[in-house]
């Protein structure tokens, strides 16, 4: 069940309307963007599973109305911060609040601010698209007629007016996703947690959920999203959170953690890949840095603060008898951008005893 479809019918349509700041404000917390300056604001979040640490000592700060991307691969403890901040998970230290309130402190409160899409689809697949948003929204107390209306306006926003009424099971990968993430949206949250939203989906399909979850932002609403997908993140976020390991390890827009390796990439393989070592005594003297050494052997990315470092370079590779098989320069993407922080590309982690893999 996604957080806020346990609230019990309170007495008609009135209070099924409620707005979002009259849903805050009933909490005993501020309104969503009044009395707080921050949709999200975490700080020193931990969470332990026996003797394996998933988050250590996280910090978040996530603005109103952007798309706030946390990167890193399988394991990382995207999942299990996620799952804090909804209130799914108990927070074992550390402090965290939406839009002000209280994450620990306030649950019921938290769970009529946030929407939740995880990984895999929530929806009954024995059920049609349809039956499912009524089904949904009842659960929240929305009344019957209600109810309906939701549905079908949910239904145009998402695209699936003409698979309303065709069972869940026959949907594709993509429209079971939307229709997951419409159901997030029956009571109007003002945040969005999206984990891994489009895991498992081709090229296209991506690209329309890309698409929606820019749409979300449009109509006001906060967008935090866990990705392992590095031109996700770099599509999508407004700014960029990367964990590995369970640690933040850097935080900024797409273009400031580019910046941070260089103002430009150069991209070097090797003749030998036996030769790598060598390569990397080179660049080491020319520039004062070590170049980051791919998984792809005898590959090497090289960070140059000017372009026309490169020349310097490959003179001083020939000079010392390395040969080069091709290169290349180019601005640097969020790949190198982890590949540089974390010393490994987002795909190689050690996935064992962490929460999001349970």
């Amino acid at each position: 069940m996604k957080p806020g479809r346990g609230r019990r019918e309170t007495g008609g349509a009135e209070s099924e309307a409620m707005s979002i700041t009259e849903l805050g404000r009933t909490g005993g917390g501020p309104a969503p963007n009044g009395g707080t300056d921050l949709a999200v604001r975490a700080e020193g979040l931990m969470k332990t599973f026996g003797e394996h640490r998933a988050v250590d000592g996280i910090d978040l700060h996530v603005r109103p109305c952007e798309i706030f991307g946390i990167l890193g691969p399988n394991g990382a403890g995207k999942t299990t911060m996620l799952r804090m901040l909804a209130t799914l998970l108990k927070i074992d230290a550390g402090r965290a609040e939406i839009f002000g309130v209280d994450v620990a402190g306030n649950p019921h409160v938290i769970r009529q601010l946030v929407g939740v899409t995880g990984q895999y689809a929530s929806v009954d697949e024995n059920l049609t698209a349809r039956e499912n948003l009524w089904l949904f929204s009842r659960l929240q107390g929305i009344a019957a007629p209600r109810a309906r209306r939701i549905g079908t306006e949910l239904l145009g926003q998402f695209g699936l007016e003409e698979a309303a009424d065709k069972p869940v099971a026959q949907f594709s990968g993509g429209m079971r996703r939307r229709l997951d993430l419409a159901a997030s949206l029956i009571t109007r949250p003002p945040l969005i947690f999206l984990d891994e939203p489009t895991t498992g989906l081709d090229p296209r399909t991506r690209g329309q959920m890309w698409d929606t979850i820019r749409s979300l932002v449009t109509d006001g609403c906060t967008v935090l999203l866990t990705t392992q997908y590095l031109d996700e993140a770099d599509q999508l976020a407004d700014r960029v959170a990367v964990i590995d390991h369970g640690r933040k390890v850097a935080e900024g827009t797409p273009d400031e953690l580019k910046t941070a390796v260089g103002d430009s990439t150069l991209q070097l393989l090797l003749a030998e890949p036996g030769e790598v070592l060598a390569a990397v005594e080179v660049v080491r003297r020319v520039l004062g840095s070590d170049p980051v050494i791919s998984p792809e052997r005898g590959r090497l990315n090289v960070a140059l603060d000017q372009a026309d470092l490169a020349a310097d370079v490959l003179i001083a590779l020939r000079t010392a008898g390395v040969s080069i098989s091709s290169v290349s320069v180019a601005k640097p993407s969020l790949d190198e951008v982890f590949l540089a922080l974390t010393g490994h590309e987002t795909d190689e982690h050690d996935e064992t005893g962490t929460e999001e893999n349970r």
